[in-house]
Parts: C-alpha cells; structure tokens; sequence
C-alpha cells in the first residue's frame, strides 16, 4: 500500500507521460532538481503496466550513474510505497545486490544493463528502461542507450524508453529515440542565493573550503554540502575544519563512490547536530541530503581523459561546467530556501565550459568494444551510436583487445566471449581468467579488485623511497591487505574503510568468478610466478625494459620512456610492467611516471609477440656500422647482443646513408690534393662554363659514396679511401686534361721554380712567389685559356707578400724602385737590380 509523501512536481505530468508512453516507443522528461522523477515515475510506470500487460509481467528497469544514487532511490521508493527493499524493488551495482524474483523495479548502474544485454540480447523481460541523469553522458550511458534503442528497434517495439534529466538538452536523445515527445515539469526548487568572491582566491583550497564553511554556517541554519574533486582533497579539507567542527560541534562527514554503503547512508539522513558534508560530485544530481540548505563548491572536477599518444586515461583536474555549477547550486534549495557559495569570482562564471563533454570523447573504449563485438555487431565504427566515437580511440581499443587476446582476424575469441561475461575492464577480466587458469583465483580476485578500487594505500610522499627492492608493488600490497584481513586492524597508514571494500570486491569476484569460469584446477606453479603473469597477460602494452642497472629510467612497447616513481620498490628487475601510469604531459619527450610496477621474466612474454632479428645500424658515438642481433617484444627490445655484420652490402648502405648526413666527418674534403683538385675544377667551372665541368655539389659527393662505402664498415674507413682517384675519374679525358692545362697545380716563373697556385671559387687564383725570382718576367700569368689573370703576391725575403698585385709590368715600372731602396738595406745580401727586366733571376731558400 502506498504510503507517499507529500505531492511533488513530477506528479502533475504524470498522467500526461503514462499517455504518452501507452501510444510511443519513448519519451523525453525534462525535470528540475528536486522534482521527484527518479522516485516517482518508475513505480507510476509499473502502475500503469507500462511495458507489459496483465499477461506480461516484465520488469522496469531505471539507470542511475552512480552507485549511491542507485541505493538511495530504491531505498527511497520502497519507504515511499511501504515496499520491501529487495523485493517489489531492488538494486543492483557492481558486485552488490538486492532483487529477487518478485523484484518488479530494479535500479541498476549502467554496465548492469550492458552485461544484462549480454545475456539476453532480446531483454525479454523487461517493459521498459528509463534513463536517470542522461546528461552527465558516462560511457557506458552511451553504450547501454545505443544497444537498447537497437533492440528496439529490430526486435522489441514494444520496450519502452524514457530519458530523464534536469539540464539535458531534450533534442538530439528525442531524435535518437525516435523524434519521440519531450515533457516538462515545472519542479519545485526552493529559491536559491548564489554568492562569488569578490576576488581569485591565492589560498590553498583546503583554507578556502574553511572559510567558505565559516561563511555559510552563518548564512543559513541547514547542513552545508561543499563540493571537491577527489578523496585527497575531502580529507585534507577535513582536517582544515577540524577547529572549526570542534568549536561548533559540526559532524564533518566525506561522502564519494568507494565509501561503504552504510556510511553513504548515514550522510543522507539528519543528525542531531549540523554537519557539513565534503562530497565529490557523486551528490551533484538524483540524491537528496537532508537538512542541507548551503553549497560551497570549489568549482574543480576530476576527469577521466583518453590520450590517444599514450593510450592511456588519465585523470586531470579541471573546471566545472556551468551545468554542473547549476545542479550543485540546486542541492542548497532541494528543501528550503539556500545559498550557494562559488569560490570564483562572478567573471568567471561565463568563461566556464557550457556542459561536460561526453565521456565516450575522451576515455578508453576498450570495454564498449569488447561488449558491442561479444553482442554481435560486427562494425564498431557503423554501429548507430547516439554520438560516434573518435575512429582513433576505437582503433586503438581494438588494438589493445587483440593484445589481451580477445580478437583476432576472424573477430571474438572464445576468450573474448569469456572476458565480456565478466563485469570488469577487459584488462582487469583478462587477469582474472589467466588467474583462475593459473590455478590461484583467489589471490587474482584480490589483485583485480585492488586495481579496479580505491587504493587503500596512502601514496608516498615526493622524495621517499622504498625501505627494500620488491619483485611488484602490487604483490606487496597484496601480502599488506591480506595481513590486515587476518588482524582486522588498520596497518599505519592503511585507510581501514577502503581496505575492507577491496577485500569484499575480492569474495565478489571469487564468487563470480566461481560461476562464469568454473573450479580452478589448481596449479604446482609458484603463486608469486601466477599472479605476475596473470598481471602480464591483463597489461601486455605496458612492458618496460629499463635503460640502465638500478636506473628508474625506462621504455615501454610503443616507445614512450617511463619513470619508476620514488615510492615504487620495483628496483632491479630489467624488464618490467608499468601497472599504475600517470600519463604526465602529450609530447615526445614526456615520460610517464610508474606508480606500481611488477617484474616480469622474458620467457613468460607470448612466442607470438616475439621476433628476433639482426640490424644494423650507423653507431655515431664510434662512427662506425654497427650490427645488433636484438630479440623484440611486439616494438621492444628485450634482448641484444653486438655481431659481425651479416651483409656486406647492406652494411655499405647504411654507411653511405650516414654518411651522406656528415660529409664532413666521413670523407677526407680536408685532404690538401682533395681539396686543392675540388677547387681547380669548381674555379674552372666558373670561368669556363662550356667545359659543362662538374661543381662536385654535396649532392654530387653524395652520388659518390656507394662506391666509396663499398667493402668498408666506418668512417674511418671511408676517408681512407681513394676520394681523389673517384673525383677525377668522374670527369672525362678532355675534362682531365682541360684542368691540368687551365687551371694547373703550379706554373714554372724566372727562377725555374714550379711555384703552386692557391684556387679558391669565386677568387682570384693566387700565387706567391719571391721578387728575385720574378725578374724577367714583364707581364702577369694567366690561366683559363689566359681568361683569368693570376693574383701575384709578391714576397720579401723574409717571406711576406710586399707587393700584391693582378698587374706585374706597373709594379715594375711604378713600385719596384721604392720597394728596392726600401728592402735594399734590410735585405743587403739579397739582388736589388736597378732593371729588373734584364736582371737574372734568383732560386734561393726562403726565409722561414
């Protein structure tokens, strides 16, 4: 019998969407915060046989995002209705439930219904599904509403699909569901004050929490709910009010998804003193906290995001979306009148994003994967999602489940149909079935449910390290959980409360684990050996090969380099798994920081993902070619060892492509005859161009060095080979012979001396020579084909040019007589003829 409460809002539209249902596939319900939708309309449904005639008795079945909501609305329409709890309606969250087979309404969160689907396609015994705070967009949301609508629509016209929300935008789901109606209660909200600061405020946010606090305690007469985004900061801002809570009796409760349920209840109900209540956004929508008429919201929220560079979620630390400010600001006026206080000033408010963006655009679709493909729908990118999903995330989930082994060319492996039975990550369902393979269930139980929980562990502060290298971190935790079960007392640091929800997690799997897989055949194998294996086949893209002994520098499979965090105790194994990863900063040189590690052995990695092979590659630091017989997991290296080159041409090649990047260094251009015979050709080229002689480019030396490189192995090598024999080889006998004619090494003066020419391109060609041994000689040398004038420095007996000039008769006529007195008394021993036109030329040493 019914046992309502006062009317809500909702009530009045309700009649209007039973019509609506009776004649449509579906509905939209717009509904404001605190107008009584998520506990009034399904039993009005179910009333009305919604789904399902008096012939039919079929469930409803109403999605809630998160599991709190999901045991405080069912709770809160069996005391509604005077229904036992469990019985005319239950509910139903990851590894816990209440239903039975009498249990006509069922609150479920989303992958409920996913792995519902799962087991029967058709949902013959449902009436219809009702979609609670359809707005906040989690991907399994998404996955659930795309598979039921397309159950709908092919095999069930029948069920029945209702949408509800306080800020959805009604018309793309309408569309999606069919261009079914929108409804809209006008709801009951109490009025609502919203306060900013006046300025941004530098304080850290557990002293501004405390103000804030301080503030509303005095603003109103009500409970306060302060609004933060994660665990680290409830508790630290709980430890900044405990003066406060002393001084005014104040019960400071925290309130966020992992806490155990009966102290998530005990927060919904009124105390006998004020509280105040330090929440995560778990309370921002569909449950109501008696006695609260003040919010402070620190306008921060944490978020999972995909970064396609790492492959990686990460959570990151951003601002609130104004309709989320707009739902938190309405938990102040679900019972009276209230106040929100904003720590951001009013200017701030509009540049704050419009709405969240769906989780499907930024995490990890490796479970929507897995679930669509086990279902049957053979084209993840074709399938009618309400919004389609980046290609490049689901590439990359299809990737990693061909890693996990639950795909393969011909689509789901029967694996892969065994992990998707299970309600976990497919990560985290690949450990427990290599786990119950291995023959220690148990312990992998104990192992997926600590990574899929809250990490009872406090993490480490910067700085500290390990007391003892450890084979895994994860091992060692695991061997501290289990001491604490058998004292059943909190171990230092240990959060008592988180570590018995991981060991209850545990019984759960164990349990299902028990029903999905079957009895574990047991196994001779050592138990450490199982359960890091079983980490290995859960995580085969994050194994690391550390670059040095004991270095906590390593890389992973894809190439990104890691860094083992101070606190990990994972010291010296070389090969590693990087279980907790903290993707950091996109870019190529970032390193994402290892929270736990485990090591692993190169025998236990998969014989398919292994393929040794030997390179060869150019090694700069010894400018050499280098081979290396190297042993890779998928893109890793695990294993290498230095050889002999194997092929005498490819090592030629891989010299010469490392050469052609350092002429320089690899070739000896600094050669005196090398580079005196390159700059005769390239100076002759200039003057005389019809000679089509070539200018010996660093294209064209590079055209050179596969002939060069030819049976050498280095650089070393290379500038001992024959460079000058191949340079004048590549010029024709007529070009030969054009150069040694016009542009010669060294032309014959006076004295009989073969004095060599300086060519440099784009100058003069320059020949010094001593004064004495120029006498006779009245006009200026030239060279190609007498076009180009030789620059004549003309040198005193101690060796340095007196005289430089391109004009050898006006130095005799004009400068040679002031020159002759002037060195004629230095130089008394050495001929200063008055006509050096007859005078006889002079062969002597000079001086140095």
């Amino acid at each position: 019998m019914s046992v309502l409460s006062a009317p809500l809002p909702i009530d009045e539209i309700l009649p209007g969407l039973i019509a609506v249902l009776r004649e449509r596939s579906g509905a939209v319900l717009v509904a404001p915060t605190g107008a009584g939708k998520t506990t009034r309309v399904p039993p009005a449904l179910l009333a009305a046989e919604i789904g399902g005639g008096r012939q039919i008795t079929r469930q409803i079945i109403m999605l809630e995002p998160r599991r709190i909501a999901a045991r405080a609305a069912a709770r809160r329409m069996a005391e509604e209705w005077g229904w036992t709890l469990g019985r005319e309606v239950g509910y139903q969250v990851r590894f816990e439930r209440r239903a039975g087979p009498e249990t006509r309404i069922l609150v479920v969160t989303e992958g409920i219904l996913v792995q519902r689907l799962q087991a029967d396609p058709f949902l013959e015994d449902v009436g219809a599904v009702i979609f609670d705070e359809l707005h906040e967009r989690n991907l399994q949301t998404d996955l659930s509403l795309a598979m039921a609508r397309r159950v709908q629509r092919e095999v069930r016209p029948d069920l029945r699909l209702l949408a509800m929300s306080a800020t959805l935008d009604p018309g793309p789901v309408a569309a999606f569901l069919g261009d079914v109606p929108t409804i809209e209660s006008r709801g009951r909200l109490h009025p609502v004050d919203i306060l900013y600061l006046d300025r941004p405020d530098d304080r850290p946010l557990p002293g501004q929490i405390a103000a804030g606090v301080r503030r509303m305690l005095a603003a109103t007469p009500g409970d306060v709910l302060v609004f933060l985004p994660g665990v680290g900061e409830i508790q630290r801002s709980a430890e900044a009010l405990a003066d406060l809570a002393a001084e005014r009796n104040l019960a400071v409760l925290p309130l966020y998804g992992d806490l155990p349920a009966e102290r998530q209840d005990a927060v919904l109900r009124p105390l006998d003193r004020r509280k105040v209540v330090l929440a995560t956004n778990v309370a921002e929508t569909s449950i109501t906290i008696d006695g609260v008429t003040a919010v402070v919201d620190s306008g921060a929220v944490r978020r999972l995001r995909f970064d396609p560079a790492t492959g990686l979620d990460r959570l990151e630390l951003g601002r609130v979306s104004r309709a989320s400010a707009d739902q938190r600001a309405g938990r102040a006026g679900r019972q009276a009148p209230g106040v929100c206080l904003r720590l951001w000033p009013s200017w701030e408010q509009a540049t704050l994003p419009e709405r969240e963006t769906p989780e499907i655009a930024r995490v990890d679709l490796a479970g929507p994967a897995l679930q669509l493909l086990s279902w049957g729908e053979p084209d993840l990118a074709a399938f009618d999602w309400f919004e389609a999903p980046d290609p490049a995330a689901l590439d990359a989930a299809t990737l990693l489940l061909r890693q996990l082994g639950a795909l393969d060319v011909h689509g789901v492996t029967p694996l892969g149909r065994t992990m998707a039975r299970l309600p976990v990550h497919p990560r985290l369902a690949r450990l427990l079935v290599e786990g119950q393979r291995l023959g220690h269930p148990r312990e992998a139980a104990l192992l997926t449910a600590f990574l899929a929980e809250r990490d009872p562990f406090p993490r480490s502060p910067r700085g500290t390290g390990p007391r003892r290298a450890s084979r895994s971190d994860l091992l060692d935790r695991l061997d501290a959980l289990e001491a604490f079960e058998r004292r059943e007392s909190s171990m230092g640091d240990l959060n008592a409360g988180a570590a018995r929800f991981v060991l209850k997690a545990r019984d759960q799997l164990t349990d299902l684990m028990k029903r999905e897989l079957g009895g574990s055949q047991g196994s001779s194998e050592d138990q450490e050996d199982s359960l890091l294996r079983a980490l290995l086949a859960a995580y085969p893209d994050r194994v690391a090969r550390r670059r040095e002994p004991r270095s906590p520098r390593g890389v992973m499979v894809g190439g990104r380099g890691v860094r083992l965090a101070d606190e990990s105790a994972v010291l010296e194994a070389p090969l590693f798994l990087g279980v907790d990863l903290d993707a950091g900063h996109s870019g190529p040189l970032s390193e994402a920081l290892v929270r736990k590690a485990s090591e692993i052995h190169p025998e236990w990695l998969p014989p398919e993902s292994l393929r040794t092979a030997v390179d060869l590659e150019f090694d700069a630091t010894r400018e050499r070619v280098a081979a290396w017989k190297r042993t890779r997991y998928e893109d890793l290296v695990i294993a290498e060892a230095e050889v002999p080159p194997p092929d005498a041409a490819e090592t030629a090649r891989v010299l010469a492509e490392a050469a052609a990047e350092r002429l320089d260094r690899a070739l000896a251009l600094d050669d005196p005859e090398v580079s005196a015979f390159l700059a005769r050709v390239r100076s002759l080229a200039d003057w005389r161009p019809e000679l089509m002689l070539p200018r010996f480019t660093e294209e064209e030396l590079r055209g050179l060095l596969p002939a060069l490189a030819a049976g050498r192995k280095s650089f070393a090598e290379l500038r001992r080979a024959p460079l000058l024999d191949l340079l004048q080889g590549a010029l024709s006998h007529e070009q030969r012979e054009a150069v040694r004619r016009e542009a010669p090494e060294r032309l014959e003066v006076p004295s009989g001396s073969h004095v060599r020419i300086a060519y440099e391109p784009g100058k003069p060609p320059v020949l010094a020579a001593r004064i004495q041994e120029m006498f006779g000689l009245a006009e200026t040398p030239r060279v190609a084909a007498g076009r180009v004038p030789v620059l004549l420095h003309l040198l005193a007996p101690n060796g340095r040019p007196q005289q430089v000039t391109h004009d050898l008769r006006s130095f005799w006529e004009n400068t040679y007589p002031q020159v002759r007195k002037e060195l004629a008394g230095r130089y008394p021993r050495h001929a200063w003829p008055q006509d050096p036109w007859n005078a006889r030329p002079e062969r002597r040493p000079q001086r140095r």
